[in-house]
């Protein structure tokens, strides 16, 4: 686990940096499409959003969800990123959903620092990436 200090104007300088913010997406988007076929299936993306635990734990205590609930998150998040309904996710959709999250999540923190633990998984953290792209911005 890391413990990083950002606000909203972190994470829009990151988004905004077009070079770093393609390269993060990029990278991530490539671990997830297991098949290499360059698009994420229902069951690739679904993968990571599983690996989110997105509601099946409440302040770091598990909590008990009825497996259809967690099916209908599922779908509800795989519909989000297949904009054009094709049945998959290609690069360009997958970029501007991340892309969308973190611009709702800068505009939700707005310009007030918050402390947030990440955990330091296998998957990519684009908050952790915008921290770190904060840090090191005057290292260039």
């Amino acid at each position: 686990m890391v413990v990083v200090v950002i606000d909203g104007s972190t994470i829009l300088s990151f988004v905004n940096d077009e070079a770093r913010f393609k390269k993060s997406v990029d990278e991530a988007f490539v671990s997830l499409d297991l098949n290499n076929d360059g698009v994420l299936s229902r069951s690739e993306l679904r993968r990571e959003t599983e690996s989110l635990r997105l509601i099946e734990a409440h302040f770091g205590v598990d909590a008990p969800t009825p497996a259809e609930d967690l099916a209908k998150l599922h779908d509800t998040v795989f519909d989000k990123f297949d904009c054009d309904k094709s049945g998959a996710v290609d690069k360009e959709e997958f970029m501007n959903e991340i892309r969308n999250i973190l611009v709702a999540i800068a505009e939700g923190l707005g310009f007030c620092p918050v402390q947030m633990a990440l955990e330091d998984e296998d998957h990519v953290s684009f908050l952790k990436q915008a921290a770190d792209f904060e840090a090191f911005k005057g290292y260039k």
